[in-house]
């Protein structure tokens, strides 16, 4: 079985302002590009964004969807979400420890329940540091943010 790496990243002009995302995913020598935007939407909204857009990419694709699957983030927020976090926010009735309600809890949601679907490792990778793929994300987002700046 062959592993599908993925790396996200998302971003905001303003927060909140126009935002964009970007992924791609590498299916052995393939790479794979997928990005899209919001007129009006905030950082933290864009990386979720990515993350679930690159899972929906893997689930609808019959090659890689039985695979495992490894996510590189530059976004702790959503990795320390995805696998840590929203056990707690789920059994508290989706409250933060501040007993406060859960932001973004509709991409949550979305993203719990692509990632039960799959085996999945999540890695956290530092943004702006010059990795390949990560910067290719990067260009991804821009490239979506300036549709709704032009």
């Amino acid at each position: 079985m062959d592993e599908i790496i993925i790396y996200t990243d998302g971003g905001c002009s303003g927060n909140p302002g126009p935002g964009g995302w970007g992924v791609v995913i590498i299916d052995g020598n393939d790479e794979h590009t997928y990005s899209g935007g919001e007129a009006d939407t905030t950082n933290n909204r864009m990386e979720l964004m990515a993350a679930i857009k690159a899972l929906e990419a893997v689930l609808s694709n019959n090659k890689w969807k039985n695979n495992k699957v490894k996510v590189y983030s530059d976004s702790q927020y959503v990795k320390n979400g995805i696998t840590s976090w929203i056990n707690n926010w789920k059994k508290n009735g989706w409250k933060t420890a501040a007993k406060k309600p859960v932001l973004n809890k509709d991409l949550w949601v979305m993203l719990d329940q692509e990632y039960n679907q799959l085996d999945i490792e999540w890695a956290w990778v530092k943004g702006h540091a010059g990795h390949k793929y990560n910067e290719m994300c990067d260009s991804l987002c821009k490239q979506e943010m300036d549709k709704f700046l032009s």
